[in-house]
């Protein structure tokens, strides 16, 4: 019998992913609460040592020693009594003790004893010790202890586990975790993440995305709270920390630090820009995210559903970089407002549209990536011409814009080139 108990505890430790310690105080919990309903009393601190390879329990009554008290008033309610000694008046609930005052000691022979009655017990007991008492176990529990020790484990046992899943999963808020969809209740989404099932709200869902069921997808915790049914996890697909993680696991140079993500602007299922920089020689910050043939790009934009992403170099300069920001649309200059943080665009008459983007997207992106207000303008007069003139001849970085259409057809083209022998 004694076999099969520790068999089961170490089955329930492993499915629940809980510590044998914890099992074990549990049935301990459960035990003293049984043991108080069939031979205890309400005025016993019950603690219980429970031996699985034996199946023998014993059972103490323990209590820390205080002062000698004149007991003066007595109330017994919900199992534990309490005796009151004043020692100062009495003070109306939130009023500050004057200097010199004691604030109103309270006996509580639950879980006390007097200094008195505790050298009858033990004769060198000291204040603040505790005196523990071997009771003795009468014999089996009854149906009704029983029960109540069932219902005390189930209970101790579910919010450990709660606890596990909490402090798990609350390590990773702020990280990316792998999930399949469970099901979907309403416009909510729920996903399987392992040990927890975490919550898309309809906010943190892309539009255009599809959520079936068994769906394997990866999710960005956004945040992890408890609630009376458990910890909640709160995962999302929407948000741009998403974009972050993903280039992090793909591209070995941001992971190493020596590429760092300045900034990302991101309309989920649309489009993303992501502005990059490095301090290291030698090394192409935009082509280290975009990687050979445009693989590594390819891998975030898959996992992104096709989500079009642009790959712009970050600028200390911030003329240069809403320039950077606003492609493919070629900028003639920009013009600050510093107290507004509001900027002027100037572009070609056939730029426009380019700059503005569908809708506004471009501008739109471009003014979160950046930071500033961006007001697209025509470039006209001399003075635009002349500026027009020399922005032409100054050489920029390209942004490289990657779909996964591009891709296809770019490894399509390369498969399909036959090499001409050369003369002899």
């Amino acid at each position: 019998m004694s076999k099969e108990v520790l068999q089961a505890i170490k089955a329930i430790c492993e499915e629940k992913h809980i510590s044998v310690e914890s099992v074990l105080a549990t049935i301990e919990q459960a035990l003293a609460a049984a043991y108080r309903k069939d031979f205890g009393n309400k005025l016993q601190n019950l603690k219980v040592e429970f031996n699985p390879s034996n199946m023998q329990m014993r059972v103490f009554d323990v209590k820390t020693v205080v002062e000698d008290q004149e007991l003066e008033e007595v109330t017994e309610e919900a199992g534990e009594q309490l005796v009151s000694a004043p020692v100062a008046p009495v003070k109306e609930e939130g009023s500050p003790l004057a200097e010199g005052e004691e604030e109103e000691k309270r006996f509580n022979p639950k879980t006390e004893i007097m200094i008195s009655e505790a050298q009858k017990i033990k004769p060198d007991a000291q204040l603040g010790e505790e005196i523990i008492t071997e009771l003795p176990v009468a014999g089996e529990f009854g149906r009704m202890a029983a029960q109540t020790a069932k219902q005390v484990i189930i209970q101790r046992l579910r919010e450990a586990e709660r606890d596990v899943i909490f402090k798990e999963y609350k390590d990773k808020e702020g990280a990316m975790v792998n999930g399949s969809i469970q099901r979907v209740e309403g416009n909510t989404v729920l996903v399987d993440i392992g040990q927890a099932t975490a919550v898309m709200p309809p906010s943190e869902q892309v539009r255009g995305e599809r959520y079936t069921p068994g769906a394997q997808m990866r999710f960005f915790i956004k945040s992890v709270s408890t609630s009376s049914r458990g910890p909640e996890v709160l995962v999302s697909r929407a948000d741009r920390e998403l974009v972050r993680q993903l280039f992090a696991m793909e591209v070995p140079e941001i992971n190493d630090n020596v590429v760092e993500i300045k900034a990302i602007a991101r309309e989920p299922g649309s489009r993303t820009k992501l502005a990059v920089a490095t301090n290291a020689e030698n090394v192409d910050p935009v082509g280290s995210c975009v990687g050979q043939r445009g693989s590594r790009v390819q891998f975030v934009i898959n996992e992104l559903g096709g989500e079009k992403i642009d790959i712009i170099q970050w600028e200390a300069d911030d003329k240069q970089f809403i320039k950077s920001a606003l492609s493919p649309a070629k900028v003639v200059s920009v013009e600050l407002k510093e107290a507004t943080r509001e900027a002027e665009a100037y572009v070609a008459d056939d730029q426009l549209s380019l700059a503005i983007g569908k809708q506004g997207q471009n501008v739109r992106l471009a003014s979160a990536l950046t930071g500033w207000k961006i007001d697209i303008k025509p470039a006209t007069g001399e003075a635009k011409a002349e500026e027009a003139v020399a922005a032409e001849e100054v050489k920029e970085e390209p942004v490289i814009e990657v779909t996964a259409e591009e891709t296809a057809k770019e490894s399509a083209l390369e498969e399909s080139v036959i090499p001409v022998p050369e003369d002899k």
